[in-house]
């Protein structure tokens, strides 16, 4: 569908400004209000639980609307992934996450939506994400194209 291609792109940026702003309304760019929420045994913050129910509401609505048989407006086809069970790196992927998640107060939507706030974590933060993002590419490049295909 390369006619709508400039019209994906903004509605893309359009999404991306909106995911922003909303984790910046619901104070998710805040690693000390991550890390209180993740801190189950102390000074608990509850109130991101409504935040990240809020997000597996809207998605799962998201998931139902793509499975009906129309196609989307701007692609040809809907991407839903492939796989649905879990094996070891999905597993090992999610503890890297969440220890990450757990020591930083940062993933990766807040980390680059504050760095529009200039918040000094994310300056560091972000460009560490980044690096570790572009060793992951370069090391799926160096890997045979058969053992690729199963990630």
């Amino acid at each position: 569908m390369k006619a709508h291609g400039g019209l994906r792109l903004v509605v893309a940026l359009l999404a991306g400004v909106l995911f922003g702003l909303g984790l910046a309304v619901a104070q998710m760019i805040d690693p000390r209000k991550v890390l209180a929420f993740l801190d189950l045994a102390g000074a608990w913050d509850v109130s991101l639980v409504f935040v990240l129910g809020g997000a597996v509401a809207l998605s799962a609505i998201g998931f139902r609307a793509a499975r009906a048989p129309r196609r989307p407006r701007l692609d040809d086809a809907f991407r839903l992934p492939a796989t649905r069970g879990l094996d070891w790196q999905l597993l090992i992927g999610a503890a890297i996450f969440g220890a990450g998640w757990g020591l930083a107060g940062y993933c990766p939507g807040p980390a680059i939506s504050s760095l529009a706030y200039g918040n000094p974590e994310a300056l560091w933060f972000v460009p560490a994400m980044l690096a570790g993002a572009a060793c992951r590419r370069w090391q799926l490049r160096r890997v045979p194209r058969a053992l690729a295909a199963t990630e």
